[in-house]
């Protein structure tokens, strides 16, 4: 089969076999024999939710959780790719820290200079509090190189009242969703956010009064890169 520079291949009623190869860690991929088209999915690594400090009497710290990573989608003929491209696969952002730090943006993923996807910003970490007081959620990360570029589901915003609260939900990636957040109905809690899947965020952490330790933040989830080549 031939086609001119820069146009499309008709694959309709000739394709025999479909090669799908998803990686969720940096790598190479490597284009089969026979290939066609190939369909390129790329999401960013999420980002961690936000620590939550230690909560004396009368106070609690509820933190905004961590960010989706972005998507990337990218239809190519085979021929414009080369034998082999190198795979990136964002990292997930880091835990907040348990003294009310911030969590990590995730990192960016990408099939080579084909298609690429930011990572999801970390939740904002809450100091302790006897005022009512939210904080609020991060924003997700953006595809920046494809034909379909979307932004992930932004953390979710947290809110205290005297001494108990809410954190905020890590927010939903493409093909994973966002971990809920901690919320407690009781005082004396120190509860960490929840891990984000692929390409999520983490949520945030939650004291509650005389918890007498702080809460990390959830890590976010790494990116994941899916190509799916049409034989």
């Amino acid at each position: 089969m031939t086609a001119a520079a820069g146009a499309l291949i008709e694959i309709d009623d000739v394709v025999t076999a479909v090669d799908v190869q998803v990686f969720t860690a940096s790598g190479t991929w490597n284009k089969p024999a026979g290939a066609q088209r190939v369909k390129i999915e790329v999401i960013g690594g999420g980002g961690g939710g936000g620590g939550a400090a230690t909560a004396a009497a009368a106070q609690h710290a509820a933190a905004a959780g961590g960010a989706a990573g972005g998507y990337a989608l990218r239809w190519r003929n085979a021929s414009d790719l080369g034998a082999s491209e190198t795979v990136t696969c964002g990292a997930g952002g880091a835990a907040g820290a348990n003294t009310g730090g911030n969590g990590g943006n995730g990192g960016a993923s990408s099939l080579g200079a084909h298609a690429a996807a930011d990572g999801g910003t970390g939740g904002t970490g809450a100091a302790s509090s006897a005022a009512s007081f939210g904080v609020g959620g991060a924003l997700g990360g953006i595809g920046t190189i494809g034909t379909l570029l979307t932004r992930g589901q932004s953390g979710g915003s947290s809110y205290g009242d005297a001494s108990l609260g809410v954190s905020g939900h890590g927010g939903s990636s493409v093909y994973s969703g966002g971990p809920t957040g901690r919320a407690s109905g009781s005082t004396g809690q120190a509860l960490a956010g929840l891990a984000g899947g692929q390409g999520a965020g983490g949520s945030g952490g939650l004291t509650t009064a005389s918890s007498g330790a702080g809460a990390l933040g959830g890590a976010g989830g790494a990116g994941i890169v899916i190509i799916t080549t049409y034989l």
